[in-house]
Parts: C-alpha cells; structure tokens; sequence
C-alpha cells in the first residue's frame, strides 16, 4: 500500500460552504495543496470578492458560488454547476455556520430558528445535493464541521449547542445510511481557534492583562494556547483522503485536549 499516496487529493472537486475565510479558508487551501479542485460558497458578491482576492494571494484556482445553503433551490443550483463545470464532488466540508451569544430566556424563537436552519438545515440540505452524484461516482467524504458543543454545554449558546449536537447525530445518521454506497461520514469539531472572529476575546486589556474568556481556555487547555485554522488542516485532509476510508461515523475532535480534561484543582 501507497501510505503517502494515499493522503493525496489529486484530481477531487472538494466543496467547502462557507470558505470565505478562517477554517473554511484553511482546509481549502490544506486541500488545494493536496491536488483538490476548491469550490466553495458566499452569500454575498461582496464576501465572494474578498474571497477570490484571498484564493487569488494563495494562487488557489477556487470556483466561487454566490448560494444560501438554507435554500434547497439555490442548493441544488450550486452543486449541478459544479458538477458541469468541476466534475461531481468528491469531498463535501459543511463549514457553513453562525454562533448568537444570548441567554436563552432572552433568545427570541425566530433567532434560535437561524441558528438551527444555517448550522444543521443547511449541511442536510447540501448533503442531500451532493450524495446521488457520490453514489454513482462509487465512493464520496462528507465532512461536518462540528464543535466542542456537540458534546457541552455553555452559557448563552443554547441555540449553538442544539445545533452541533444535532450535527453529531446527522453525521453518524449519514454514516449509517450510506455507508455501504462507500460514502465516509465524519466531523471534526474544533476547539477553540484563533480567528478573525475571537479576537476580541483575545485582546490584551488595557492594564496589560490577558482578556477573562482568553486566560479561561488557556487554563482549560492542557495544550495551553488556542487552535489555529492551520491545526485543522491535517485532520481535514485525513478524513477527505483514502487513508480514511474506514474510518465512518466518528468526530474527531482538534481540541489541543480540553475535553480530555478536568482542569487544574484551584
């Protein structure tokens, strides 16, 4: 057996939603590196513009398509594009997502709606699109980008946790059901990284001191530092690669350890 061989993505059309930037950046471009053809998905022509910029600067060749994945229609649209003009996906990431940070008595219905719709609507929804084109093609990687609140709760993030925690369960549902087409299900659920989106928990404050939420998940992280985007390239390109075609069902968690562990006593 080709080990080596056998992580290369040589020739795959990979979908990324929600690739604009941060981890859905990093693993296109993880993938891109490995030989894959980069589709991914914008809501907007202005985020598609700073994207294309952004693929341009890493000389990635990426296909960008303006599609909201809580629209079945617009869905299905994206991936018959892709199909006729990228050839049929091979590699499915659903990176797509939002995260409203409000208690849950204070939460309007129609806000943990939107939540639900965009974190676990829309990665059936694109799975859907994408698994009859797997099943003909003999083989298909579905990807579910997952969360740490696939597996805890926290404060003001009900709508989040019911979300990713349904993820889990789609992803181990899509495993089953398909399974047999050789189509690989998995999630990987990221602790927590270092992006655009985090950074004002990770400013320093004005008297010198590491932000409160910063020195909280540094003190939870036997790994004592925060993801990055980059740390998630490898397990990306892992479960999007033959070497894991028997791996099926299963989140792997890029967490630095936090849910391995209980914390130092006070």
């Amino acid at each position: 057996m080709d080990v080596l061989g056998s992580f290369s993505l040589e020739g795959k059309v990979a979908l990324v939603t929600g690739a604009a930037y941060g981890i859905g950046f990093a693993i296109a471009e993880a993938y891109a590196a490995c030989g894959a053809k980069i589709a991914f998905n914008c809501r907007s022509q202005e985020h598609m513009d700073k994207a294309m910029e952004a693929y341009r600067e890493k000389g990635i060749d990426a296909r960008g398509f303006i599609c909201d994945v809580t629209k079945e229609d617009e869905v299905q649209q994206m991936v018959a594009e892709i199909e006729k003009t990228l050839g049929t996906v091979d590699i499915l990431v659903n990176n797509a997502g939002i995260i409203k940070r409000i208690p849950m008595t204070e939460m309007k219905a129609e806000e943990f709606r939107q939540v639900i719709d965009i974190d676990l609507n829309a990665p059936f929804l694109v799975s859907k699109a994408v698994i009859p084109g797997m099943i003909a093609k003999g083989h298909g990687k579905i990807i579910n980008i997952c969360s740490m609140m696939s597996e805890l709760g926290r404060e003001t993030v009900s709508a989040y946790a019911a979300a990713k925690g349904g993820l889990k369960m789609l992803t181990k549902n899509i495993a089953s059901e398909y399974g047999a087409y050789n189509i690989q299900c998995n999630g990987i659920g990221p602790g927590y990284i270092a992006t655009p989106q985090t950074a004002p928990l990770r400013e320093i404050q004005p008297d010198g001191s590491h932000h409160p939420f910063d020195q909280f998940i540094i003190s939870k992280t036997p790994q004592a530092r925060w993801g990055t985007p980059e740390d998630l390239m490898g397990p990306a390109v892992f479960l999007a690669s033959d070497a894991s075609n028997f791996v099926n069902g299963h989140i792997l968690y890029v967490d630095g350890g936090i849910l391995a562990y209980i914390g130092k006593q006070p």
